[in-house]
């Protein structure tokens, strides 16, 4: 069984500003709930770069991924390959008028734990879209704040 999401947020600033917010890796850490994302192979900005992520808040897990689709400025697709999280990842950007942005991210995962996963997944949902849509908040923030480096 599959879990669909897909949440965006506006942020005001412009596709490239945001997109390169987006896959700046390292920096996800500063605006995803608990996640930390490293570079492991790759570039980082090509097809077949691996990234891996630690995903939790004290007990979590490791997130591998392989970019499959890089198109800057506008979309990069990943790979889920971790024992845990498995399926598809897309993290777009869409121009708006003003110099502004939707940043949407969607995923198509593969629910662990088979019957478990499945039963599990309608209690998980609620509060894994509150953490998504407070990251993304917390990405717009970011951005428009200037205080993204990279």
């Amino acid at each position: 069984m599959t879990a669909e999401v897909r949440l965006d947020v506006i942020v005001d600033a412009p596709v490239d500003v945001v997109f390169a917010a987006v896959t700046d890796w390292p920096g996800q850490a500063e605006w995803m709930l608990g996640t930390r994302v490293e570079l492991r192979s790759g570039d980082g900005r090509s097809v077949g770069s691996e990234l891996v992520a630690w995903t939790g808040l004290g007990v979590g897990f490791w997130d591998t991924m392989v970019i499959t689709r890089w198109d800057p400025p506008y979309r990069v697709d990943v790979l889920h390959t971790g024992a845990v999280v498995r399926g598809t990842g897309t993290m777009e950007v869409v121009a708006l008028p003003g110099g502004r942005s939707r940043f949407v991210w969607s995923e198509e995962l593969d629910l662990p734990l088979g019957v478990v996963g499945r039963f599990g997944w309608p209690v998980a949902r609620p509060l894994f879209l509150a953490g998504v849509r407070r990251s993304l908040r917390a990405f717009a923030r970011w951005v428009e704040s200037g205080s993204r480096t990279g």
